[in-house]
């Protein structure tokens, strides 16, 4: 039988290859190499998604640069020493997708965020607190975890705002809710927005603006007694002026008690005290004279002493007077009027006439230890934020920035003094 072409047996029986042979075995050979170059082809594996014709050819094509890991990106960037404090934080992910973010604060501060609708990039929402350290821990889909610090830098200039009435004190049903602050606020919707005074029962609060410094509170009408007040403060890093920033974050519960409402007619020179709306006591009391009239309108106690000294300098009135030890005195206005016992003028004079250079009288003992005189039985049944209402003095309505009197302004007058 012949041999198969191109073979023939050396000596020792093995089949042998001629060179023909080979050269037509590597010719048919070609083709399939340049089939699995084409199979493992990054282009086509990349470009089109096709599945390869056979598993070995294409697992054997893979290679470990087509494997891309994801990557986390943080802004503020990784060991950043005076990141700013005004501009959102930002985790954003290549080539993956966020499966969680958390931002903690060295303060024990979470700070809150949400993810794009991709999932590859999570914003906070608010900003992050000034002078304070941040750890960002970002995990991927694939399970890789990612973390990163950062230190927000501290403001150069600061303010806070003083509040009045002190927390947790139980106050009148006249008491707004006054915030003094402690660097002129040139920005004040941004100030007012960051300030929010709730109260149980709810009722609508409005605040008004008296200059650059003082931000009041209040509803229309009275609080109603028993009232829960929560003063929220959301102050810190609230930029109130050019590069200076507020510092407080916290919440105040204050109280409203009894009514208590004191009509003071200066034309029959008596008191009515109602409370609860009943008539508690009725005093005669002396008002001011005809060259030192008494505020008229709605005024509310800010301070109560029960000894004070009184000189007539510190209200311009050179040196008419100074008694060193006036008994029971509850200031009415920033402008020193006050309601106190008097033990200086006969007992006569209350009721009769008005007498004072513009405060309110009552008599009264001195040392201020005599229960049954109508300086201390009034002082020992009031409380600051009660009102004290003035009638019939022959002087102007006070102006509703002397002292806590926001109450002489109308309600949509006071509403226009907000900055929202």
């Amino acid at each position: 039988m012949p041999e198969t072409a191109g073979r023939h047996r050396h000596r020792s029986g093995r089949p042998a290859w001629s060179r023909r042979g080979v050269l037509t075995a590597l010719g048919a050979a070609v083709p399939a190499l340049a089939l699995t170059g084409c199979g493992a082809s990054a282009d086509a594996a990349e470009g089109t998604g096709a599945a390869a014709t056979d598993g070995a050819t294409a697992g054997s094509g893979a290679t470990s640069s087509q494997v891309r890991k994801p990557t986390v990106s943080v802004t503020p960037a990784d060991g950043t020493r005076k990141a700013a404090f005004t501009s959102p934080v930002e985790i954003a992910v290549t080539d993956g997708t966020l499966s969680t973010v958390v931002v903690s604060g060295n303060d024990g501060s979470i700070l809150a965020g949400s993810f794009d609708e991709g999932r590859t990039r999570w914003t906070s929402t608010a900003h992050p607190y000034s002078g304070t350290k941040y750890t960002v821990t970002a995990k991927t889909a694939d399970g890789s975890e990612h973390t990163a610090n950062f230190v927000t830098k501290s403001p150069g200039e600061t303010f806070v705002g003083r509040f009045t009435p002190e927390a947790n004190s139980t106050s009148g049903v006249g008491m707004p809710v006054s915030i003094g602050f402690t660097h002129a606020v040139a920005d004040r919707a941004a100030v007012e927005k960051a300030i929010t005074v709730t109260a149980e029962p709810a009722v609508e609060i409005v605040g008004h603006w008296f200059g650059n410094t003082r931000l009041d509170f209040r509803p229309r009408d009275y609080w109603a007694a028993g009232t829960k007040i929560t003063l929220s403060l959301r102050l810190r890093d609230v930029e109130g002026a050019d590069g200076v920033y507020g510092v407080q974050s916290k919440d105040v519960v204050l109280h409203i008690g009894r009514r208590q409402v004191s009509t003071v007619d200066l034309a029959k020179e008596t008191m009515t005290v109602e409370r609860d709306g009943a008539t508690l006591a009725s005093y005669p009391v002396t008002g001011g004279d005809a060259d030192h009239t008494t505020w008229s309108g709605i005024m509310v106690i800010s301070e109560r002493l029960r000894e004070t000294r009184m000189e007539s300098s510190t209200v311009g009135l050179g040196d008419e007077y100074d008694i060193a030890d006036v008994p029971h005195a509850q200031r009415l206005t920033t402008s020193g009027t006050f309601i106190h016992g008097n033990y200086w003028a006969a007992a006569s004079v209350f009721g009769s006439g008005n007498t004072s250079h513009g405060c309110i009288g009552l008599h009264d003992a001195k040392g201020g230890a005599d229960r049954s005189v109508p300086g201390y039985r009034f002082y020992d049944s009031s409380m600051l934020g009660d009102v004290v209402v003035v009638e019939n003095s022959g002087e102007r309505t006070v102006e509703a920035s002397n002292g806590l009197n926001g109450w002489n302004l109308s309600w949509a007058d006071w509403k226009t003094g907000s900055a929202l």
